[in-house]
């Protein structure tokens, strides 16, 4: 069975069958590609007067069209880095249990608060700041991958075909 100019189909090896393109968002002369251009247009890519790009599918997951998504949209990311307004309000919480008494003298800076404002480490939470030191920050600010599970395979759009009619 023929294919419809412009039908984007999945390959399960690493070749570009006869009268195919690879998705890769290259760009196209209009003149010798009138009929597809017809099809496309510029959603993709390209001038409008003499050239028309081909769908970019490399690294995406293609997304059925709607009004919050119309066609040719790229969308989403590979990787992200989320910032202070994107992680949920959260707290740690220390927790102390026995009765240990001291048996040495505590190094100086080795408490959880400043000097100035030592804490009881019972009875009911309070709100209090800690020593500068006794908190630190994880993480290091750099993007992490952000994808769904996935296959690789070669995604090819027609160039030979059959026009497709309307309804």
């Amino acid at each position: 069975m023929d294919p419809f100019l412009g039908e984007i189909r999945a390959f399960a090896f690493d070749r570009i069958p006869r009268g195919w393109a690879l998705c890769n968002g290259a760009i196209l002369a209009i003149q010798t590609n009138q009929a597809l251009f017809a099809l496309l247009g510029v959603q993709y890519g390209g001038n409008g007067s003499t050239t028309f790009a081909l769908p970019d599918l490399r690294g995406r997951t293609p997304l059925g069209f709607s009004a919050a998504f119309p066609m040719g949209l790229p969308n989403g990311s590979e990787s992200v880095t989320l910032t202070l307004n994107q992680i949920p309000q959260h707290t740690h919480q220390l927790q102390c249990n026995g009765t240990t008494t001291a048996t040495t003298n505590v190094p100086s800076g080795a408490s959880m608060a400043p000097a100035a404002n030592s804490l009881p480490v019972y009875g009911a939470p309070t709100n209090a700041t800690l020593a500068a030191d006794a908190v630190t920050i994880a993480g290091a600010g750099q993007p992490h991958q952000n994808m769904q599970p996935s296959l690789v395979v070669n995604w090819c759009i027609a160039t030979q075909g059959i026009y497709p009619s309307r309804n």
